[in-house]
């Protein structure tokens, strides 16, 4: 899709959005699409109240502006983040697919927005996001004959109309918008694909094709290398498996680094699962979407790609350890002692806590082969953190109130919205073990979360900052974009940002 910018309208495409915000110009700005379309101004008024992703279709009737067959009007209500603008145009893109041409614009001359720098930054940005993430088809597998979204057309365009000291600004953004929104609907289809297809071998091949094409160092260890590397409890959790797991590496750095530059080191860590069937405690309920439970681990992919796409000022590196977890005659029990790759030994409370076990391994190994300043790992980790929090926020641990500060403000710009819980020493009785160095559940089941994060917080090994982001409710949800739940790309956005304001 090509996005142009234009300051004033000459030869118009055959559709306009104008989108509107509910605010007190909304009268003015409806008078001016009624003098557009030549229909009656009052009736717009009293049928139009720009609530949020309110649409209304137009067939335009002004000789003056004979190119323009359809005007939509696109309502925004009072958006609190990015996310609220850039949903409002996805949810435009999708739903009205079958009657949009390949090429519309998005008037900003007639639209009742704060002609302010970031306000127009903002609406650019997430409309070019919001539009191309409309386009996604989650029938990966299907055999028929897919129709075409009209903006995945070779010949999709976007003009913005705005005032000329825009252009730069609309510009820009549309490009990082699009550049987003392109690797976003990359994470739909890991999320949302078949763990027979989407396996660790996979995931270790797509980083190793990103990083090819956008200019970071990917390095994937295999089974023996694993167990060169004593990775103990990525392999223990593998045990039931049929497929090796895989533990994958990634780096990078901007291309065009100026001499004597010190950049925030920053190491990223991904869940891997690529099927959970809670091994010997085996799952009772919702198995069947627990093909989700990669959702850390394509976040961490998306915020390496997204780093190298729009050259970040970070040295990134991202980790993702990924196995599946069955159920086998060689499955680690209940009450087994495993190693690590800490060196420190772990009770196997419950097969079904998994994902910490593996997550153990990855966070070890980062900080000790490469230092960085911060920590962050994402996991699809507790239903705990699900039943407290839903499917809208994530929880957020942390070991630093700075590190946790910074990442709860993205969170309000972005709305991947994340809200700290306790870390507290209290909480440490809970993995004690009597007969290894820690155990990775507890009883009775309270606080599960909070257990997670304090068996992850063991193996940072007093990092100083390290944060924990469990979004086991947000990485895999029900939405209008699919008849059951489908991948979100939840933490996509919310890593960039933090990227990019991180060594400010």
């Amino acid at each position: 899709m090509n996005f142009t910018f234009l300051n004033k309208m000459g030869a118009c495409p055959p559709a306009l959005i104008i989108p509107l915000y509910k605010n007190n110009n909304l009268p003015a700005a409806l008078q001016k699409v009624a003098a557009l379309c030549g229909i009656d101004a009052q009736l717009l008024q009293q049928d139009f109240k720009a609530e949020p992703k309110e649409m209304q279709r137009i067939l335009a009737a002004n000789r003056r502006k004979p190119d323009v067959k359809q005007v939509f009007l696109l309502g925004l209500g009072n958006p609190k983040s990015l996310s609220d603008i850039t949903d409002a145009f996805r949810s435009f893109s999708f739903r009205l697919k079958t009657k949009l041409p390949d090429t519309i614009g998005i008037d900003l001359l007639i639209a009742n927005i704060d002609r302010k720098n970031e306000t127009v930054n903002a609406l650019a940005e997430a409309a070019a996001n919001g539009l191309l993430l409309g386009t996604y088809d989650i029938g990966l597998y299907k055999t028929d004959e897919k129709k075409l979204h009209p903006l995945n057309s070779t010949n999709a365009a976007v003009q913005f109309y705005a005032p000329a000291q825009f252009a730069q600004i609309i510009t820009r953004a549309t490009q990082k918008g699009a550049a987003i929104a392109q690797t976003q609907l990359r994470m739909f289809d890991l999320v949302n694909g078949s763990s027979s297809i989407v396996t660790p071998e996979k995931i270790g091949e797509w980083a190793t094709e990103s990083g090819k094409e956008n200019g970071f160092k990917v390095t994937v260890f295999h089974k023996a290398q694993i167990e060169e590397l004593g990775m103990n409890a990525l392999l223990g959790v593998n045990r039931g498996s049929e497929l090796p797991p895989t533990f994958t590496v990634m780096e990078y750095l901007p291309q065009q680094l100026p001499a004597n530059t010190t950049l925030p080191k920053i190491g990223l860590i991904g869940k891997g699962v690529t099927f959970d069937t809670g091994g010997l405690n085996i799952k009772l309920m919702s198995m069947q979407f627990m093909k989700s439970d990669m959702g850390g681990a394509a976040a961490v992919l998306g915020a390496m790609e997204l780093a190298a796409k729009l050259q970040l000022p970070v040295h990134l590196i991202g980790v993702i350890p990924a196995t599946d977890n069955c159920v086998d005659a060689k499955s680690i029990k209940p009450g087994d002692v495993i190693g690590s790759y800490s060196g420190k030994t772990i009770e196997v409370d419950n097969t079904d806590a998994e994902g910490r076990l593996i997550l153990a391994d990855g966070i070890c190994y980062l900080n000790r082969t490469y230092q960085p300043d911060v920590m962050i790992d994402l996991a699809t980790l507790t239903g705990s953190c699900f039943a407290t929090f839903g499917s809208k926020v994530a929880g957020l641990f942390s070991n630093n109130d700075a590190l946790a500060r910074q990442i709860y403000q993205q969170g309000l710009k972005t709305g991947e919205l994340v809200w700290q819980m306790p870390i507290w020493d209290i909480y440490g009785k809970m993995i004690q073990s009597d007969i290894a160095d820690i155990k990775n559940n507890h009883q009775p089941p309270v606080a599960g979360a909070i257990a997670a994060a304090k068996f992850l917080e063991f193996f940072t090994e007093k990092h100083p900052a390290w944060a924990h982001l469990d979004i086991a409710g947000t990485a895999f949800g029900d939405s209008e974009y699919s008849a059951t739940k489908s991948g979100t790309a939840f933490g996509v956005r919310l890593l960039v940002a933090y990227l990019e304001n991180c060594g400010k």
